[in-house]
């Protein structure tokens, strides 16, 4: 293995061994991509303050995020499309978040289904829910996690439709990828990649594929998009679905003070303060800079986590210190997962918690629980002063 040292590293190695179409489809945003690029640049004007003549011994990690033990305050988020990352990749995923101590996320839109992902863990994962047209559909996927022993409903409120990414279209994004030309010749150079999914049987939608009906093409997230994503959800919806869950349940994809007191009322268990990555909505405040707001409206009435733009242990402690109780990393895993499969994921968790370890004992502290912005320099304009 070569040395990784931080995970821009697994990123170099991912982008040389996956095809262009799914490297593209992680790494994008939506439109000019500034909340994508900002997401990250952020979080690099919040600076640490430096203590000395601590004493660092007996340091931990260790944290609760909805009640379940962490290892540390990370969670892996829902990748849509994983398993193109690498042959059959949430099932890899899962497993090093398994083997590390954190909880790992499977999306509505993974390529190996709840079912695969189940039969390959031994510890109760999460399951991601987009809300469809198709209530039974829908239904069915609750009970599908609910059968799967899943610990955690996180439903996705900012994907109702879906933000342009231009990458996607001009790379004709597919699951399994369609033999153009163009794909032809870039798959030619990812043999690696190739031999591996060959391997597998899973190239599909595999919450999908076999379970909806007068589908038209399941290959392609844009279409079956516009197909099957509900326009209408509302908070009502959104407490129906709570209440036939009957298990903890995440919102994700808050970034508004006002949503936020929403969620409060349904009844969540946390909230996600989170922009899909710069996914959705190009334009659209950082989650790091909309989270002091956040937290200020909805106080310690529910648990915050804060996803999007986090690619360091640094970041994490930063969020922790702003407030957060827990975080989410998507892009850094997947880094990981195209680069090396599960030793890669496993990698990128490692690097993380050294990072975050490290830090936090330069800070002066040795529990998270005494992380706060005394920890944090802090711009004065941080938050911005914006006019609505």
């Amino acid at each position: 293995m070569p040395a990784i040292t931080n995970i821009d590293d697994l990123k170099r190695i991912h982008r040389r061994r996956v095809p262009k179409m799914f490297y593209d489809y992680a790494e994008s945003g939506s439109w000019t991509e500034q909340t994508f690029r900002e997401n990250t640049s952020d979080f690099d004007q919040i600076r640490l303050r430096q203590r000395v003549a601590v004493d660092m011994s007996g340091r931990s990690t260790a944290t609760k995020m909805i009640g379940e033990d962490v290892s540390m305050p990370v969670a892996l988020a829902p990748v849509g499309l994983t398993g193109m990352q690498h042959a059959d990749g949430e099932i890899k995923a899962a497993r090093a978040a398994e083997a590390f101590g954190v909880p790992f996320t499977l999306s509505t839109m993974s390529i190996n289904s709840i079912e695969d992902v189940a039969s390959a863990t031994h510890k109760p994962f999460w399951f991601q829910l987009y809300t469809m047209r198709d209530e039974d559909y829908v239904n069915r996927l609750i009970e599908r996690a609910r059968a799967a022993n899943c610990s955690a409903l996180v439903i996705t409120l900012d994907l109702q439709i879906l933000g342009q990414r231009h990458k996607d279209i001009k790379n004709g994004l597919t699951a399994p990828p369609k033999l153009t030309p163009a794909t032809i010749a870039n798959l030619a150079t990812k043999w690696r990649w190739g031999i591996e999914m060959l391997q597998t049987k899973n190239r599909g939608f595999g919450n999908i594929v076999g379970h909806v009906d007068n589908i038209s093409d399941a290959s392609d997230l844009s279409a079956w998009t516009a197909e099957q994503f509900d326009p209408t959800l509302d908070w009502g919806k959104i407490a129906k679905i709570k209440e036939k869950w009957g298990g903890k349940v995440i919102l994700k994809g808050i970034l508004d003070a006002e949503d936020a007191k929403m969620a409060l009322q349904v009844g969540a268990d946390a909230i996600i303060v989170s922009n899909h990555g710069g996914r959705q909505l190009d334009g659209a405040l950082s989650s790091i800079r909309m989270l002091p707001s956040i937290l200020d409206a909805v106080g310690d009435q529910v648990e915050v986590h804060l996803d999007s733009g986090i690619r360091s242990g640094q970041d994490v402690l930063k969020a922790m210190a702003m407030g957060a109780k827990g975080t989410y990393i998507g892009r850094a895993f997947i880094y990981g997962l195209g680069a090396m499969g599960q030793a890669g994921v496993t990698r990128a968790l490692e690097v993380i918690h050294k990072e975050f370890d490290t830090t936090m004992a330069l800070c002066g502290e040795t529990q998270i629980g005494n992380l706060g912005r005394h920890n944090l320099l802090v711009p004065k304009d941080f938050e911005g002063d914006w006019q609505g």
